[in-house]
């Protein structure tokens, strides 16, 4: 399909506290727009307070799609999520009106627009050893060790990101082939599936950014966090440290403020600790959310609290034909 041809849809992307939700729900509401949420934990439900869902009543003035769908003991990818958005944008589009995608899940994002090497199936067996010997030696050891089969990638992971660095180990011990290698692979047999080639996604994409100044997100990030925990954020994470069945080793529990929360109610950080060390980790979050945005391309970047925002977005839309 000519790039002529292709239904229009709307990247909106940010770091965490920039006021993404206001303008999609704004946008929504003037305009023959749905949203469908981009954030890793928005997902589940009963995780409501510390992943900031938008409220019932922003959900009735403009609906979310993929929120509140998975148990916080389930999984879920980023190749499930771009399976899922592209059910739900061929949905939207067939209706006559125009996803507009919204979050801060940056590799969600990426996934979606440029899809994902295949990779060997997880190996639960492998991953059980892995956790076992994290919990022993520390995440930062088994960095060491990615390093030393696989050092383009541990370069390019944060030895604190378990997840990650779980799988990248995981798929080598399973397969005796690296991650790098079998990204390199993908890339190697033409199918473009990974690397930036966009031709084949099949709509044409707006692609827009609001931050606000950096101190200013800082201190929107300092009182969320503490409005969070006014609503009820540790009684909420407390209701799912006691079911019994989930650890902080789940995606679930790995997200911002939820694992320091567990981890004070593991007895391992006071409150006070807590709450410091929760800010901190949203703004060092919203630091790597940035950074990623900063490679994306033709992307609009926006101040959040510029006066003219709405405007602004309106005139980017409007040069695209995008409202005719």
């Amino acid at each position: 399909m000519a790039d002529t041809e292709k239904p229009w849809c709307i990247f909106l992307m940010g770091p965490t506290a920039s006021g993404k939700t206001a303008l999609a729900v704004e946008l929504a509401q003037r305009f023959p727009m749905d949203i469908i949420s981009v954030d890793s934990a928005l997902i589940y439900k009963g995780m409501d307070i510390g992943s900031a869902k938008p409220d019932a009543e922003t959900l009735k003035l403009a609906p979310h799609r993929l929120i509140d769908f998975l148990d916080p003991a389930e999984s879920y990818s980023a190749a499930d999520f771009r399976e899922d958005a592209l059910r739900e944008m061929a949905e939207i589009t067939a209706n006559g009106r125009i996803p507009l995608l919204v979050g801060g899940t940056m590799l969600y994002f990426k996934v979606l627009r440029e899809g994902i090497a295949e990779l060997p199936p997880a190996n639960d067996d492998v991953r059980r050893q892995l956790l076992q010997e994290a919990a022993e030696r520390g995440w930062p050891a088994l960095h060491a060790d990615l390093g030393q089969v696989d050092p383009e990638a541990a370069e390019r992971l944060n030895p604190n990101d378990s997840q990650r660095l779980q799988r990248a180990l995981e798929v080598y011990r399973s397969t005796g082939v690296t991650l790098s290698q079998w990204h390199r692979r993908q890339k190697e047999g033409g199918d473009g599936s990974w690397g930036g080639n966009f031709d084949d996604f099949p709509y044409r994409v707006v692609n827009l950014a609001v931050c606000p100044e950096r101190a200013v997100l800082h201190q929107r990030i300092a009182d969320r966090f503490h409005q969070m925990l006014e609503e009820g954020f540790f009684d909420e994470v407390k209701s799912l440290y006691l079911r019994g069945d989930l650890s902080p080793d789940l995606p679930s529990m790995r997200a911002v403020g939820y694992r320091q929360a567990w981890d004070c109610l593991d007895g391992k950080l006071s409150y006070a600790e807590m709450v410091e060390r929760g800010i901190i980790a949203t703004r060092q979050l919203a630091k790597r959310q940035i950074t990623w945005l900063r490679s994306w391309k033709d992307l609009h970047w926006l101040d959040s609290l510029d006066p003219n925002l709405l405007e602004k977005v309106l005139k980017i839309l409007s040069a695209n034909d995008m409202l005719s």
